[in-house]
């Protein structure tokens, strides 16, 4: 049970990408200059995550939508919505003094937009899932003809010989989490088409996360590290530090078949567990929740440290707040409103508890994320500028549906983040979907070193057994 996709040695290196164009896309604001937009509030969850996100979005060949019109559409949607629902897009971070707080101001750079072309067929970039280094070239980062402040956002259209294309995005962190970006790219789409609405209107007001004043720290916060930043350091990049090390990615794929076995095998442990420790409430035995604590125990037990066995290991996971805080956000909030869930284990418990005590303590990591909180989870951020503190991190863009997104030229056939060099970091992200295909299952991305890599693997197969 489960399966490993091959490390791709012979996967195309170079996309032999050419840029034709560069452009900004200017929000209307900054061209009257007898107007003074309101700057953007930026909550304690948007300003510690100051990083570019890096995505590209597959898309196959339609003889009714070439490079040229698909290029221009897009372009012209941008346009709509930097108009009003995302003037922010166009913007920049700036600093107010007055606070101490980084702020979006709209009147910023604008919107870059960028068209390019790749001398290669899709075809021959092989697997489109393996994290391949070359699909940087698919997404331009910063534009060179840009004097003083870059884009927050860029897109960057890129077709292949086959008539094939790729959209490109690099986005800061501080514009969207991946509902809101799911959000916006529907709205991208909708634009695209001749006469069609927006699909959802955004709400843009982030003070609905604004901390409570006085800020009220009413739990302990072991998931959250603390700092002391001097005034305008909250512009910094505040991510996990990255360690320079060696490190090998591979491409772990768990199956429908294996995520029904994990449930199964929480399940009959379940019963047993709850006379144990006289637990009556049942734990969420949820797809996310056992795959997250199948890859906990794989990359705790993996670890190459001294004494293992006693250490604590912490994993961390992302929770959209919006349907749990009261009265609840929007649905169409367009800021970041996640923040890290946790559980903790020593790594003896993770090697010999029953598999269903540890799908526990990550469903009551979730659980544990409501109202209350949450609102003291932020009210924290305000006193101590921090940011998440763990062994490592699960981002997953597994059902983010971004291949759902419906555009004039259809459904993009694929679509990942462009993978860095982080250990701390593992991705979720699904299969390539089928004509008929509902769910193919989730594909798990690791980068580790090697040693550290390979009793992953054997981890990973051993506990599907």
């Amino acid at each position: 049970m489960g399966t490993l996709e091959p490390n791709h040695p012979a996967s195309i290196q170079d996309l032999k990408v050419t840029t034709h164009s560069s452009t900004l896309i200017i929000s209307p604001i900054s061209q009257q200059s007898s107007q003074t937009p309101k700057p953007i509030f930026l909550s304690n969850i948007d300003k510690v995550l100051n990083f570019n996100v890096q995505t590209v979005h597959f898309f196959p060949p339609n003889p009714e939508f070439p490079l040229e019109v698909v290029a221009a559409r897009l372009k012209k949607a941008i346009e709509k919505l930097v108009m009003v629902p995302y003037d922010f897009l166009a913007g920049k971070l700036i600093l107010n003094h007055q606070s101490g707080r980084p702020e979006i101001e709209c009147n910023g750079p604008g919107v870059g937009f960028v068209v390019a072309s790749a001398d290669i067929t899709m075809e021959e970039i092989g697997d489109l899932v393996y994290p391949n280094p070359a699909y940087r070239e698919l997404i331009i980062q910063r534009l060179d003809d840009v004097e003083g402040d870059q884009p927050l956002c860029i897109f960057q259209v890129t077709s292949f010989k086959c008539g094939g294309f790729v959209l490109g995005t690099s986005a800061n962190h501080v514009l969207f989490d991946g509902m809101s970006f799911k959000h916006f790219l529907e709205n991208l789409a909708s634009q695209a088409f001749e006469d069609k609405p927006l699909a959802t209107v955004p709400c843009n007001n982030r003070r609905l996360l604004a901390a409570r004043s006085p800020p009220q720290v009413t739990f302990p916060h072991p998931e959250l590290l603390k700092l002391k930043l001097p005034i305008g350091e909250e512009l910094a990049n505040l991510e996990f530090e990255a360690e320079q090390e060696d490190l090998e990615f591979k491409i772990m794929n768990l199956s429908p078949d294996d995520v029904s076995f994990l449930k199964e095998t929480a399940k009959t442990s379940i019963g047993t567990e709850m006379i144990r420790t006289g637990t009556l409430e049942t734990p969420k035995i949820t797809s996310f929740n056992v795959v997250a604590t199948h890859i906990w125990r794989c990359k705790a037990l993996s670890r190459d440290v001294e004494n293992n066995a006693d250490r604590l290991s912490t994993i961390l996971f992302s929770v959209d707040i919006r349907s749990r805080l009261r009265p609840p956000l929007p649905l169409s909030y367009s800021g970041n409103a996640v923040l890290p869930a946790y559980a903790s284990a020593k790594c003896s418990e993770l090697e010999h508890e029953p598999f269903s005590k540890l799908v526990t303590m990550v469903s009551e990591g979730a659980s544990r994320m409501n109202n209350d909180y949450a609102r003291s989870s932020i009210d924290w951020g305000e006193i101590y500028q921090g940011f998440p503190d763990g062994e490592f991190l699960i981002s997953s863009w597994w059902k983010l549906g971004f291949d759902e997104v419906v555009y004039p030229w259809g459904k993009s056939i694929y679509g990942c983040p462009v993978v860095y060099h982080r250990k701390d970091i593992i991705l979720l992200f699904p299969e390539i979907s089928g004509a008929t295909s509902i769910n193919n299952g989730v594909n798990v991305l690791v980068a580790l070193p090697p040693k550290e890599l390979e009793k992953f693997q054997s981890l990973f197969h051993k506990f599907l057994k």
